[in-house]
């Protein structure tokens, strides 16, 4: 079966799975299902506080959007962006998005799987042909940003990185449409709860609840 083949039996899968409670709807990537745990609150305070700060200076019809179907059937990749910056139009259709119509791509990195943000789609994004990609980790409070995508090395990969800078460090994205920047310095951490860690005990010997 080839690898289209086999995209077109998991999309179909797909289009008919529902997702058990606390989970997302999956991804697809390198001939597989990928199911996410739904999003922790935290994880959604961050995602406002980023669309918050970048939609008033992005230009007229570029807009953000959360969790949207990212779609590249020729490489077999099915992908949900946290957040993608892309034009209006590019989202008017019944169609998942084009990954070349996205300027930007966040991820918030999951506490159940964070190599799902740091790995796999460091390989998948530039593949698809997204040209910036911002991971944001509220694990530890750092950022990591990769652009500008280079093919020298006979397949895609993001030929510039910023990586693991802490919360508060200046970022600036630098697109073809203009230069963005976002302040991390108010950005939620996860709870050890969030990261399903036993909690830590009181200094009277009660645990921290």
């Amino acid at each position: 079966m080839t690898e289209q083949a086999i995209y077109r039996h998991l999309r179909e899968m797909r289009d008919h799975f529902t997702p058990p409670p606390g989970f997302t709807y999956p991804e697809i990537s390198e001939g597989t299902l990928v199911i996410m745990m739904s999003p922790r609150p935290r994880h959604q305070v961050t995602a406002k506080d980023i669309t918050r700060q970048l939609d008033p200076q992005l230009p007229e019809g570029i807009f953000t959007f959360e969790a949207t179907d990212t779609d590249d059937g020729s490489l077999g990749k099915l992908r949900i962006p946290d957040i993608v910056v892309t034009a209006r139009e590019a989202m008017l259709t019944d169609e998942p998005l084009d990954p070349h119509e996205i300027v930007l791509a966040i991820e918030i990195v999951s506490p159940s799987n964070p190599s799902n943000d740091y790995e796999a789609k460091s390989r998948d994004y530039p593949a698809m042909g997204i040209e910036h990609y911002l991971i944001l980790d509220p694990r530890d409070g750092t950022w990591t940003y990769q652009w500008d995508i280079d093919t020298s090395g006979g397949r895609p990969e993001y030929g510039n990185r910023l990586h693991k800078q802490p919360y508060g460090t200046p970022l600036a994205i630098s697109t073809e449409l203009g230069t963005w920047k976002l302040d991390t310095s108010e950005l939620p951490l996860y709870s050890r709860k969030d990261m399903m860690l036993a909690s830590e005990p009181e200094p009277d010997g009660t645990d921290d609840v």
